[in-house]
């Protein structure tokens, strides 16, 4: 064979093998799609509660096939009652929930189980049960009456216990491990089953910073790869914001509202759900601020490309009463200043800093007791602001500052 020959046909089977690909793939996403397009799990005006009082009214939940539906609101305001209403371990007053349209209450428990994983709050009765043990439970539904597993069943055991990297726990006691550590003992316990829907109150409570990144990262593999639909309900709401398609915020006798993260994580509506009075929650970062400290400023602070939200914060710390300027609109340094400072002077994004600007932060400079500047350099857009830094030095209230240590030790002693 030639040279010539050889290359086209190695074109020819390159080109064969991406086609086949691109046919594969949209064959995937199509099927895919048309499974997460259905409305897999849902409720018709389902009323919650306990001894037949109404604690919330009219809930109407829809989920589908690769979404991740998260409760959210204050404590006590009936999350893991609705979360126990919807998984048949509390009786619900009224309504209906459905699984892919077939009312919940007609599957049997080993055709609901196959269907549907739980993962709540409440201790696990695991009289003289292994780590391993309680993973193996959720491989009962697809066992015989006397629950022996095949060796099938056990790989897939330990395939969910490393995936949440717990395979050294294997032979531990499930009672004397820690409650993070239980946790992810019990999302390899719903992984195991297999499930179309997990259902989850809290599942991030007791877990360090690390294993709530990696459980919600696997939850989020399971609705992407498997079209696992997910309720679940949380209370960090950075989290929250990050990984739901869909939140229903829970407070009162009905939900107050539902949409997604977009529509639901505003300042003001998450400081009225749950009544924040002290500190504030700033949308852009997804958390809480504390109050800021009352008073005229004593200190200004030159910042800007986020630099300064340190200083900003130490300041608050150590109960010190700031200013802060000129700040453009879109500047990191912005939006926390506005729940932290005194006084912000702010300009336009885009815009190079004004001469008005630069004068309305210098009389703000001026009544100061002491300046800060944390930024290293000046730019273009925020030239002007070295004028501040220069009046501060002629002022003689310019503290020595580290831009890389972030320390300014005066108001620490």
């Amino acid at each position: 064979m030639s040279a010539e020959t050889e290359r086209k046909h190695t074109v020819q089977n390159a080109t064969e093998a991406k086609d086949s690909f691109h046919a594969e793939y949209n064959a995937t996403e199509k099927k895919n799609t048309a499974r997460s397009n259905s409305l897999y799990f849902h409720t018709e005006k389902l009323t919650v509660g306990y001894d037949g009082k109404p604690l919330i009214k009219e809930i109407q939940i829809q989920v589908h096939r690769g979404e991740i539906l998260t409760l959210i609101g204050p404590n006590g305001a009936g999350k893991s009652t609705i979360l126990k209403s919807i998984t048949r371990q509390l009786k619900t007053i009224s309504g209906t929930v459905f699984l892919e349209n077939e009312a919940l209450q007609k599957l049997s428990g080993k055709d609901l189980a196959q269907k549907m994983a739980v993962v709540l709050t409440e201790r696990m009765h695991s009289e003289l049960m292994t780590c391993e043990d309680i993973v193996a439970t959720g491989r009962y539904p697809y066992t015989g009456t006397l629950g022996i597993l095949t060796e099938e069943d056990r790989k897939k055991v330990h395939e969910a216990m490393a995936l949440v990297h717990a395979l050294d726990l294997c032979d531990r006691d499930f009672k004397a491990i820690s409650d993070g550590q239980r946790q992810r003992i019990m999302l390899a316990r719903a992984i195991c089953q297999e499930p179309e829907i997990i259902i989850l109150d809290e599942p991030t409570s007791f877990l360090d910073i690390r294993h709530k990144l990696e459980l919600l990262s696997i939850l989020k593999r399971l609705v992407t790869q498997n079209q696992v639909a997910v309720i679940m309900s949380l209370h960090e709401l950075d989290l929250a914001q990050k990984i739901s398609d869909t939140v229903i915020c829970v407070k009162g006798e009905y939900i107050d509202r539902a949409g997604t993260p977009e529509e639901v994580f505003t300042s003001d509506y998450i400081q009225q759900l749950y009544g924040i009075t002290t500190g504030s929650y700033n949308e852009h970062f997804g958390c809480i601020e504390m109050a800021r400290v009352p008073g005229s400023p004593d200190v200004f602070v030159i910042g800007g490309g986020g630099n300064a939200v340190p200083t900003y914060r130490r300041l608050q710390r150590a109960g010190i009463p700031f200013a802060t300027g000129v700040l453009h609109e879109n500047d990191i340094d912005c939006e926390a200043a506005k729940d932290l400072a005194s006084v912000v002077i702010t300009e336009q994004a885009f815009e190079p800093v004004s001469e008005e600007k630069v004068h309305e932060a210098m009389e703000v400079l001026r009544s100061c007791k002491r300046a800060i500047c944390c930024v290293p350099s000046f730019g273009t857009m925020n030239a002007r602001n070295a004028m501040l830094l220069d009046e501060a030095k002629r002022l003689g209230i310019l503290e020595d500052y580290s831009v890389q240590q972030n320390s300014f030790d005066i108001y620490y002693k």
